[in-house]
């Protein structure tokens, strides 16, 4: 109990700091606007609004604005995907696309303004319960994981990449991890972290660093987006909204079981390495229609089904949060993003992470949620009209802003033809189905497991039994090992006849 007082005693310390810096109410507020109106706008995400501050801010300005601004940002889009998902049917981001299976009807019906203002309570209460989550757990977790050592880390470095590629993909989960082991094999490129020996770079100086996580980030997430928004330019009219906006909070009282079960949901699957907060939307959605006594209404303009995704879109940010300090690995592809950020200012998410740095992530949170519970609710009118916008306006700025932001990083126009090698490749990954998410993912966590997996082999003699010489590091290896097998044809016939066979004796 002692220990918990004192996380929050350290959290309180580190709130009032950021309530008495007046520059903390200028990047707040200008990071939120930006982030929602990126949140807003079919084509763009919360992933390329980090990326993009990522560039503008990453290591030009002290971490603790750069936070600032980059959790603001990442914040306010996942919130402002609600807007066109309600009033358009087309999901901003794709957090919000479960949130356009009711919102939307209910705005047909005249009922819009109702539910953008419960959207932004329950945005707002979401955020609230994954950052509670995120200060509750992460202390104890990040205690266990003090006592992890190379092997382990290198066995969980290779599990987040085959998981993210195992939920991201579309189609084959073969794809995802494609698209995780083409990072890691990027990761490889530069001075061998064990011996600083140059690898892969055919004598061209620039590659001696290996690939810069800004540029990747850049041509990854944002070249590819930049692009399908040019193509699908027709967003058609947002729907005209009357009445009033603010909630009415005896209605969000009567609908709190819905708001907490979705935020704990949205918290948990945040928590399971880069998936994302479209999955935690879905998956609160399909749980509320299966338990919610108004789940028959769900796709037809149910407020439940409206809360149920949105609050755990929201819910799941603390959440994604709780493996990137933790673990260093990112739980979003936001998060990842976040991550760049991260280690351009020589900061490396993990075990041996400054708490100083958590307090101040956990207060930002909080501070950003009450940001875009305001400005949510007494700015919406002028969100919608930023829907009007056409594509052909912002989509070029938000290319030049990217360009400029990869170029600022210090690499020069290496940096830029890093990008948009990085962007075609990308982009017709998608075409093809391959997740980007995973690429980005493999890029981060490459280093960790190139350096812990060789470290292991170097002290054990090149001896393989060490992976499974500890009990963590043999429990991560036979994840690992499933994992794989689990998407094996034959096997996942004889795992469906096990099943079966042993519903069938249970019935009997």
């Amino acid at each position: 109990m002692d220990f918990v007082l004192a996380q929050f005693s350290g959290f309180a310390v580190e709130f009032q700091s950021l309530l008495a810096d007046p520059a903390t109410y200028v990047y707040i507020s200008c990071a939120m606007f930006l982030g929602i109106v990126f949140g807003a706008l079919p084509g763009l995400t919360a992933t390329l609004a980090v990326t993009i501050l990522t560039g503008f801010f990453g290591n030009k300005i002290p971490l603790d604005y750069s936070l600032i601004a980059l959790l603001g940002a990442y914040v306010g889009a996942i919130y402002g995907g609600s807007y066109p998902s309600i009033l358009l049917n087309i999901p901003g981001t794709a957090a919000s696309a479960a949130t356009a299976m009711d919102g939307h009807p209910l705005a047909r019906s005249g009922r819009g303004a109702e539910a953008l203002g419960l959207t932004t309570t329950a945005s707002f209460i979401g955020t609230l319960i994954g950052t509670l989550a995120l200060l509750v757990f992460v202390w104890a977790l990040l205690l266990i994981s003090r006592n992890i050592a190379s092997p382990e880390k290198a066995m969980l470095a290779l599990f987040g990449i085959l998981l993210s590629g195992t939920l991201m993909s579309e189609d084959l989960p073969m794809k995802g991890w494609i698209s995780g082991l083409t990072g890691l094999a990027m990761a490889m490129v530069g001075l061998d972290p064990i011996l600083s020996e140059p690898r892969y770079t055919f004598g061209w100086p620039y590659l001696l660093s290996g690939f810069q996580v800004v540029p990747v980030l850049m041509g990854a997430f944002a070249v590819p987006q930049i692009i399908e928004g040019l193509r699908a330019m027709n967003i058609g009219r947002a729907i005209d909204i009357s009445g009033r906006i603010l909630p009415n909070f005896r209605q969000v009282i009567r609908r709190l079981p819905t708001i907490g079960r979705s935020g704990v949901i949205g918290t948990g699957v945040g928590a399971l390495p880069g998936v994302g907060e479209d999955v935690a939307g879905w998956v609160s959605y399909g749980v509320g229609k299966t338990v919610s006594k108004d789940g028959k209404n769900f796709g037809k303009g149910s407020m439940d089904g409206l809360l149920s995704s949105e609050t755990a879109n929201n819910a799941c940010i603390g959440g994604a949060l709780i493996p990137l300090l933790v673990l260093g690995i990112p739980g979003s592809p936001p998060a990842a993003a976040l991550m760049g950020a991260f280690m351009i200012n020589n900061v490396i998410p993990g075990p041996t992470i400054d708490p100083h740095i958590i307090l101040r992530v956990v207060a930002i949170l909080v501070l950003a949620s009450f940001t875009m519970f305001v400005m949510g609710l007494f700015m919406a009118r002028i969100f919608i009209q930023v829907l009007r916008l056409p594509p052909t306006l912002f989509l070029p700025v938000v290319m030049v802003l990217t360009t400029i932001g990869s170029f600022s990083v210090g690499g020069g126009i290496n940096d830029l033809y890093l990008m948009l090698a990085v962007g075609a490749v990308a982009y017709f990954m998608n075409l093809l189905k391959f997740p980007i998410a995973p690429l980005v993912i493999g890029v981060i966590l490459g280093n960790l497991f190139d350096e812990t997996f060789r470290r292991s082999l170097f002290l054990a003699d090149g001896d393989l039994s060490v992976l499974v010489s500890r009990p963590v590091a043999a429990t991560l290896v036979i994840c690992n090992v499933l994992l794989i097998a689990s998407q094996i044809p034959i096997i996942r016939q004889l795992f469906a006849r096990l099943f079966n066979r042993t519903k069938l004796v249970g019935a009997s």
